[in-house]
């Protein structure tokens, strides 16, 4: 057909086709599309590569976009290379540890994006060209799994962050990833607040202390009187103990095995331990010296394993949690109900709703939402076991009418009535 001064870059190709010829970053590229090469389809090829010079010129030409079906497009280099699925999550996971290793990312949260993308994603589309994944397909792999609604979410939401990354280096092509759409939570399909009554808990609290001895029971038993979360218990150590003044500091916590400096909300507190709470530290205190004068304890955390081991994750204990309450008359409840089950006590004691949300670590908007209604209706005979558990004393006003020491503050009734009142104004 002649040189390109004569064919103006676009000539008559073999089988029905017709070709470009252009250079794009100092190399020379020949693709092909499937058009039969009359004069009004070369015309309007010619007038398709006068657009892609420009694009070159301006820099937003995509090659892949441009020849998708070009047979060479997995050899591109530079500019012109295109990413496979594995590429683009491979990238996208390494940066995540970046931001892990400089503390703007948990652990946790790092480890379960690299556990979906890995088991769920990179199986259907790493082979994938990155830029040849239709919504469809998305959907298609997201349908195919019996998740529950929250599993769903999470994983509509790492694909969807991992596509956002990918596509940040062409803010002018389309992301099919962002019409993915999440499941709506309903209030049935959140966990549901189960706390233990105070006799299921005392059953609980004795079998775990006869079954696998003084270390497990105390771990057991002090989240029940303190509300602590597992990763906040399992990283105390005994410089955030205040014996003097009856309190502990929480300011770290310990996510799968991997301490971090800082709280789930990123806030510190100082916890007050109720007299229960305080006899079960000092008795953890004393196992605790004991094992460390035997040489076996090497660590400054404040609970261990009976050999003076560090608790390095939750696992351990959860074990210890299931096996026994399986084997107890006692309807199962995962470990987390022994904070919920704290929250309910204060709750039902009449202790003051606003220091309640502040000793647990949540807004006072979220106590309400969840845990209000266990304070209504509370039988006068469990209240007087809790108090007696916990080792609170009844307090009575100036009238001699029994109180609690904090109740008079901001009595529950009023809180709610100003929460409900605030939420309608918004």
């Amino acid at each position: 057909m002649g040189s390109k001064w004569f064919t103006g870059g676009v000539s008559a190709a073999q089988r029905g086709r017709i070709r470009f010829d252009f250079q794009f970053e100092g190399v020379r590229y020949r693709p092909t599309i499937r058009r039969p090469p009359s004069e009004s389809n070369l015309r309007r090829a010619r007038e398709r590569l006068e657009s892609i010079k420009r694009q070159i010129e301006v820099g937003t030409f995509s090659f892949a976009e441009e020849f998708p079906d070009y047979r060479y497009l997995r050899r591109l280099t530079g500019a012109a290379a295109v990413r496979t699925c594995n590429q683009v999550i491979d990238e996208y996971l390494a940066h995540c540890h970046s931001r892990f290793a400089r503390q703007d990312f948990a652990f946790a949260t790092y480890s379960s994006y690299r556990r979906l993308l890995n088991s769920v994603w990179r199986p259907a589309l790493g082979k994938q060209l990155f830029h040849q994944v239709h919504y469809s397909s998305l959907v298609r792999i997201a349908d195919s799994r019996a998740w529950n609604k929250k599993t769903y979410n999470n994983a509509i939401s790492i694909v969807r962050r991992a596509f956002d990354f990918g596509y940040r280096d062409h803010p002018e092509h389309f992301n099919p990833a962002r019409g993915l759409r999440c499941a709506r939570l309903k209030k049935n399909d959140r966990p549901k607040i189960d706390p233990f009554s105070i006799q299921d808990a005392e059953t609980v609290i004795d079998a775990i202390h006869r079954r696998w001895g003084e270390a497990q029971g105390n771990y057991d038993e002090f989240r029940f009187f303190t509300g602590l979360r597992p990763s906040e218990e399992v990283a105390l150590t005994v410089c955030d103990v205040d014996l003097t003044h009856g309190t502990i500091s929480i300011n770290k916590a310990r996510v799968a095995g991997v301490d971090r400096s800082f709280t789930k909300t990123g806030e510190d507190r100082v916890v007050l331990l109720c007299p229960r709470a305080r006899v079960v530290l000092e008795r953890q205190l004393r196992l605790r010296a004991q094992l460390e004068r035997a040489g076996q304890v090497d660590h400054p955390d404040v609970f261990c394993q009976e050999s003076g081991a560090r608790l390095c994750n939750l696992q351990y204990p959860q074990l210890r949690w299931r096996e026994t309450l399986k084997a107890l008359p006692i309807r199962y409840r995962r470990p987390y109900c022994a904070r919920h089950t704290s929250v309910s006590w204060n709750l039902m004691l009449g202790t003051n709703p606003l220091w309640v949300a502040k000793q647990h670590g949540h807004s006072i908007a979220t106590m309400l939402r969840f845990y209000a209604a266990w304070a209504e209706g509370a039988v006068e005979s469990d209240v007087e076991a809790i108090r007696r558990a916990m080792g609170v004393e009844r307090a009575t006003s100036r009238s001699g009418a029994p109180i609690h020491e904090r109740s008079e503050l901001i009595p529950l009734p009023f809180v709610i009535r100003e929460y409900t009142s605030q939420r309608t104004a918004v």
